[in-house]
């Protein structure tokens, strides 16, 4: 079997960033399946390179976190267009799976089934365009019908769905009758992943020895919201916490956000930016909890994150400001908590008992890693993939 995989933001474990797509990629030639990945760089020219066996096609369809909603727009069009095009290069293909977000992934998954007479699977990331609707970002009349049209004919036409939450699952179940949609969720790395007693080399990098470290790992952008975190950081601080709060990562917000936090005097706070892979185990060995934030919208409740499943994996605390199935993982499995985003108290209510009762902290930490191996290691994602593909 050979697959186009589709992938506008495909990352590996060296570069950073959600790493999904190159596991299941890689997977899936550990078996024996063919993948040729269609994806993007900020180059200025077409590569073309093998990657642990999977043979990666790079696009130059500049993007960054720090664009803004209409240049967003103009890359994914530039990379959907360039995609179809590239497509055309790849000879005896079986399937195309494509993984939103965008969106217009979708549409490049049509082109090619109606040129080449490749089926298709999509993989349903986010709730495109729904949260961007939600956010404000859409709020042409016009626009908002086309784009749901669109949400709806690339469904249709999928031969198989793959949602990455149960929320995004029974979305999409409503909308369209008939559709098989499996639920893949995203991935715990408990093998590159390890709890960890703290390293005092890390400790004096990161300036957190005799601190109970909270760490935001990940995009920094509207979407996150983390005037929430610092919300939670200025109530701490004014409870004398012994509490370091550090937010590693880009996106459009970071500037305003580290200003905001000079600003309020937030001298718990430390912005940190972006680490791979490796950087961000050496971030996770000196963190205590996980801070998983999202803005006040229903539809966020859905999300899937990356830092999610890459604290369960490291054996974290796990704190969420958005309910939803990341809370009811976090409490019924008794590895973390949910803090009212709205009421910074709440933060400091919820974490003082973890800062008092190592003993509690530890028995958290512990669920939050057998969660990870249990329900969300990589090698049953992949099985699952594997599954529904043959």
């Amino acid at each position: 079997m050979k697959i186009i995989y589709l992938h506008q933001y495909f990352k590996t474990p060296e570069e950073g960033g959600p790493i999904r797509s190159f596991y299941l990629a890689k997977g899936l030639v550990d078996h024996g399946i063919e993948v040729e990945m269609i994806t993007a760089h900020n180059k200025d020219s077409k590569v073309i390179k093998e990657i642990y066996g999977i043979k990666v096609h790079y696009l130059p369809v500049h993007y960054d976190n720090s664009l803004n909603f209409k240049q967003r727009v103009i890359t994914f069009l530039k990379f959907m267009y360039m995609a179809i095009d590239e497509a055309a290069t790849i000879k005896g293909a079986d399937l195309c799976y494509a993984t939103s977000t965008p969106l217009s992934i979708g549409l490049a998954a049509i082109k090619i089934k109606e040129k080449f007479s490749i089926p298709y699977y999509f993989e349903v990331r986010d709730l495109w365009p729904e949260a961007p609707i939600q956010m404000g970002a859409i709020r042409n009349p016009w626009l908002l019908r086309y784009t749901r049209d669109m949400e709806l004919r690339i469904y249709d036409q999928a031969e198989k769905i793959i949602a990455l939450s149960p929320g995004i699952q029974d979305n999409i179940v409503k909308k369209v009758s008939g559709k098989k949609v499996v639920l893949i969720p995203n991935m715990s790395d408990v093998k590159f992943f390890e709890p960890q007693k703290k390293n005092p080399d890390f400790e004096n990098v990161f300036r957190t020895k005799n601190k109970f470290v909270v760490s935001y790992f990940g995009a920094i952008g509207k979407v996150n919201h983390l005037e929430y975190l610092l919300d939670s950081a200025g109530a701490s601080l004014e409870m004398q916490l012994p509490v370091k709060f550090l937010i590693v990562g880009d996106g459009a917000e970071k500037h305003r956000l580290e200003k905001l936090g000079h600003f309020r005097n937030l001298v718990n706070v430390e912005f940190l930016p972006f680490m791979n892979k490796k950087e961000l185990r050496e971030l996770l060995n000196v963190t205590d909890a996980a801070y998983i934030s999202f803005a006040n919208k229903p539809i966020l409740e859905t999300n899937s994150p990356n830092k999610f499943f890459d604290a369960l994996a490291s054996g974290k605390l796990v704190v969420t400001n958005t309910k939803g199935w990341i809370r009811e993982l976090a409490e019924d499995n008794q590895c973390g908590f949910y803090t009212d985003p709205e009421r910074p108290p709440d933060f400091v209510e919820k974490i003082s008992p973890f800062l008092k009762d190592k003993t509690k902290l530890n028995r958290f930490q512990q669920n939050a890693r057998k969660l990870g191996e249990v329900q969300f290691s990589r090698q049953q994602q992949v099985s699952e993939l594997i599954n529904v593909l043959m």
